[in-house]
């Protein structure tokens, strides 16, 4: 079999398990009513808890940083890439999260794929939840160093790995609130073990920053948790509606990941407007109990519309809303009936989620009305006695 006779055997077994991705085409501003591939549409699809992705304030900022920094900042940050707007961004994530420091990464894949290599390496452990993001599985992965992987929040299985591991460093590395599940870490146990243990606990703060915590601090501040030993990683094209990622921590943590992180060192930063837009979005963040009042009785309400039976809704008391179904054909067809319905909900499906639990994932907004969160809510039940 020749290399793309094989190549395209895998395509067809894709599709033979219902597994194939295929991209949809957005043509208007990410917000509830979309238009994508040429039709309108109500989605529950986006990451933008929010609803900053298009607010005038932030693409007004960024408007403004472009005509008098131009588009590209021409080079990676420790040659002659990072802007005054790189720098001011960096010092207000670290005083908005309570960190010493922070650093400023183009994207949430590229700083958990580079911090992890940066901190242990041949010889050492990292401990990861099973259900960890990908860009997590795979920063540990390029560390060389052993990955060990505990069930899904079960802390006894951790802690007895941690017991007996040789390993000359460690580091435990989990979601704050995980992403296909939509439930939160007990951070403060984690803590507790990285302390017995003396090892590393990088958060991945992804879906919790701004949305989580007072003023939107996240998941740690949310816990009342501060640590040298912690590396907190936020993402800032999720609640923050914009793009890029920091992490943020103790300075000459920040300072080592710096000299040593190659997703930094060795890549263009990203263009100094960006940075301008999201000094804007930091501060409608701060500002935000408004929205994230009306994001929580969102969520309150698809709750307790919903009436299922068959399927089942993950217990998440945050933005993501999953309506686990089980088998991929069915997930795929239900999804295309949502869309028949004028709803765009996405289907999960395995490698992504473990097998046998393809679902709907539901990402709730500020910015969707309660009354369009309940029409969600209502289809999805009559759909259920459908199938």
């Amino acid at each position: 079999m020749s290399l793309l006779t094989e190549l395209k055997a895998n395509l067809a077994a894709l599709d033979h398990a219902s597994q194939r991705r295929k991209r949809r085409v957005v043509s208007s501003p990410c917000a509830p009513q979309v238009t994508v591939d040429g039709r309108k549409m109500l989605a529950f699809c986006s990451n933008d808890y929010l609803g900053l992705a298009a607010h005038p304030d932030i693409s007004s900022a960024l408007a403004e940083a472009v005509q008098r920094l131009g588009t590209g900042s021409g080079a990676s940050h420790l040659v002659s890439g990072h802007y005054d707007a790189h720098e001011k961004l960096e010092a207000r994530l670290a005083a908005f999260t309570g960190c010493e420091r922070a650093l400023f990464f183009s994207t949430g894949y590229m700083a958990n794929t580079g911090i992890l290599p940066a901190l242990v390496g041949r010889g050492d452990a990292v401990f990861a939840d099973r259900l960890n993001h990908a860009s997590l599985v795979d920063g540990a992965l390029l560390s060389r160093a052993e990955l060990v992987r505990y069930p899904h929040l079960d802390l006894d299985r951790l802690s007895a790995a941690l017991e007996k591991t040789p390993a000359k460093r460690r580091a435990i590395v989990t979601d704050s609130v995980f992403s296909m599940d939509g439930d939160v870490a007990p951070l403060g146990r984690l803590l507790e073990l990285a302390e017995q243990h003396d090892a590393w606990l990088v958060v991945d703060d992804a879906h919790g920053f701004g949305v989580l915590g007072e003023a939107g601090r996240g998941a740690l501040a949310e816990a009342g948790l501060a640590h040298w030993r912690i590396v907190m990683v936020g993402t800032l094209g999720k609640a923050a509606g914009v793009a890029g990622a920091f992490v943020a921590g103790q300075a000459d943590v920040i300072e080592w990941l710096m000299q040593k992180t190659r997703t930094h060192i060795f890549t263009t930063a990203s263009p100094p407007a960006l940075a301008e837009a999201l000094l804007a979005a930091l501060d409608l963040i701060e500002q935000g109990d408004a929205l994230r009042h009306q994001l929580a009785a969102n969520i309150a309400v698809f709750r307790q519309t919903l009436s299922l039976k068959r399927w089942s809704v993950s217990p998440s008391r945050t933005a993501i809303q999953p309506v686990v179904i089980g088998d991929n054909a069915e997930t795929l067809r239900v999804a295309a009936r949502l869309a028949e319905n004028g709803l765009w909900v996405p289907a999960i499906r395995p490698p992504t989620v473990p097998a046998g639990t393809a679902r709907l994932r539901i990402s709730l907004s500020a910015a969707h009305r309660v009354d369009e969160v309940r029409h969600l809510a209502q289809t999805l039940n009559g759909l259920e006695r459908e199938q």
